[in-house]
């Protein structure tokens, strides 16, 4: 892992047919753009791209526009460094991950610059299904399984900050990191 491994965390492309972007054309379009090296998670728009020449700001603005121009995707892009991805990873709650049977676990990764403080302060929770903790520029949420239809973590899709975000489940949030070259627990 390098200073110069960022993950591009693409919200809402290859969702019920909308936002299609194949994964092997997306990692073509970026070499072609100049990034030497790209990989991809699952379709879901998780890319570790390693490029010396370009800060995180660059890497995000590169990513949407080859989605823009290759594919007509206009969509939100999260980009972070892969020690920033390790970070959040290293800095989830205490049990946070643990147990998927009994709960969902998904972080809130957020664009550079935005008030998470204010953020969760928005963040509506219901007693006894939903919790969710400030990170290292994520918000962490988990929810009763058996209760996720009673959860609020659908209305942050609502909100008007939700321009700035993008959510991963902790199963992907911790296969990307290791991929990236961060340690996970």
């Amino acid at each position: 892992m390098t200073a110069a491994t960022h993950v591009a965390l693409i919200r809402g492309i290859n969702v019920g047919g909308n936002n299609t972007v194949p994964m092997a054309g997306l990692r073509e379009a970026l070499g072609v753009a100049g990034v030497p090296q790209v990989r991809t998670y699952i379709q879901s728009g998780n890319v570790v791209l390693t490029c010396p020449q370009l800060s995180t700001a660059d890497v995000n603005a590169l990513v949407e526009r080859v989605l823009r121009e290759s594919f007509g995707v206009h969509t939100v892009v999260v980009t972070v460094t892969a020690e920033a991805l390790g970070a959040v990873v290293a800095g989830a709650p205490t049990g946070f991950g643990v147990d998927s049977q009994t709960w969902k676990h998904d972080v809130v990764f957020v664009r550079p610059g935005r008030d998470l403080d204010a953020l969760l302060a928005k963040v509506r929770l219901r007693e006894g299904v939903d919790e969710a903790w400030r990170g290292p520029g994520v918000l962490y949420f988990r929810r009763v399984s058996a209760l996720v239809t009673r959860s609020y973590m659908r209305e942050i899709i609502a909100m008007p900050e939700y321009q700035d975000m993008t959510i991963r489940n902790w199963r992907t949030t911790t296969a990307v990191a290791a991929m990236a070259g961060t340690s996970t627990p």
